[in-house]
């Protein structure tokens, strides 16, 4: 009978645990809802899976690209800058940046970008490149220093100033060349290159990525998990640089 009894209250309380869990989830499914409508509302372009829970109760996470905020739950507060886990020295905020960052990078196919291979692929970057910036004409310059590191270049062209800049129209012709590859290398050294009519509206593409992945300048360079160099890197001491990260 006694252990009747006690089967009976396990029973019981587990019963009225998976309720009150349950209605919990709820509460925090509708808590979450209310901030996805007032963040939507107040600034455009943000998206409901732009807005999620983050790791301090009472708070979500707001994220454009690698653009991270935080908002307080009754949509009252917005508070933009780092959230620093200090038991863990963990910088929480740019452990999301590298994820979104990953994410936008993966996502563009090959055939949208300019790449250079190595014959043995180790590693594979993704470059945000100004034609007329001095280090980024260093880098490329030293683009066999790289393929002999094993690492793959994936050029994303950033006009770092804007649509109006004689750059941007350099970026738009080199994406019409015949020969991407060898026309980037060409406008690098301000030398022509053959090229014909073609949709260079890539440009702008990569250009909005930049602003999401939250350059600061070129060269940018960003690896496989999203960690972002802004500046120039030499072959060896990027190679070192991935293999810190991935450590």
């Amino acid at each position: 009978m006694k252990s009747n009894f006690l089967r009976i209250s396990f029973l019981a309380s587990a019963a009225l645990a998976m309720a009150a869990g349950t209605a919990q989830a709820a509460s925090d499914a509708d808590e979450l809802q209310k901030v996805r409508e007032t963040v939507s509302g107040m600034f455009s372009g943000i998206a409901e899976d732009d807005v999620f829970a983050s790791e301090v109760d009472g708070w979500y996470t707001v994220r454009k690209g690698a653009i991270i905020a935080y908002i307080s739950s009754d949509g009252r507060y917005l508070l933009q800058g780092d959230l620093i886990d200090l038991q863990e020295s963990t910088n929480l905020s740019e452990v999301s940046r590298n994820d979104a960052r990953a994410k936008m990078m993966s996502a563009v196919p090959d055939d949208q970008l300019i790449i250079y291979k190595p014959e043995k692929v180790r590693h594979i970057v993704s470059v945000f490149t100004d034609i007329d910036c001095t280090f980024c004409r260093r880098l490329h310059s030293q683009m066999s220093e790289y393929m002999d590191e094993g690492i793959e270049i994936r050029y994303f062209l950033y006009p770092r100033n804007g649509p109006t800049s004689e750059s941007w129209v350099k970026a738009q012709n080199v994406w019409c060349a015949d020969n991407r590859n060898e026309a980037l290398t060409l406008a690098k050294l301000d030398k022509s290159f053959p090229m014909h009519e073609c949709d260079s509206s890539i440009v702008s593409t990569h250009y909005a990525i930049g602003q999401d992945v939250g350059l600061r300048g070129t060269p940018a360079i960003v690896l496989e998990d999203g960690t972002l160099f802004s500046g120039y890197l030499p072959a060896k001491q990027l190679s070192e640089a991935i293999a810190s990260a991935l450590n």
